[in-house]
């Protein structure tokens, strides 16, 4: 099912695909920005979910372990929205939690696994 044109024709919401993960006949999962009146993104996701599909909100965060992160920065190359950089001076890991929209790509990227979620 098109659910991107969906969203988009019959609510006037727009979808920015950060991360999928789906195929033919399977369960999968897909992490979307959603950006619309509140009004219409209110009757989008209760759409989505009357057609069986579990919407969850990005009410978790992600947490870096400090005594864990070697400052590696490999986490800072899948990150779509640079809220994970390194500080030029130091080469130190710096996150930017206003900027995290909580893709989770970081988290099977870091080498010690200093990154988590909250949930």
């Amino acid at each position: 099912m098109p659910v991107a044109y969906r969203l988009a024709k019959d609510f006037n919401v727009a979808t920015n695909i950060i991360r999928a993960q789906v195929a033919p006949n399977q369960v999968g999962k897909l992490v979307v920005e959603l950006l619309g009146d509140i009004d219409q993104l209110d009757a989008a996701i209760e759409w989505m979910r009357s057609q069986d599909i579990t919407v969850s909100l990005a009410s978790r965060e992600i947490l870096i372990d400090e005594d864990v992160c070697v400052h590696c920065g490999l986490c800072t190359g899948v990150c779509p929205t640079e809220a994970l950089t390194l500080e030029p001076q130091t080469f130190k890991l710096a996150f930017t939690r206003s900027r995290c929209i909580v893709c989770e790509q970081c988290i099977p990227t870091c080498p010690v696994q200093a990154i988590s979620t909250n949930l």
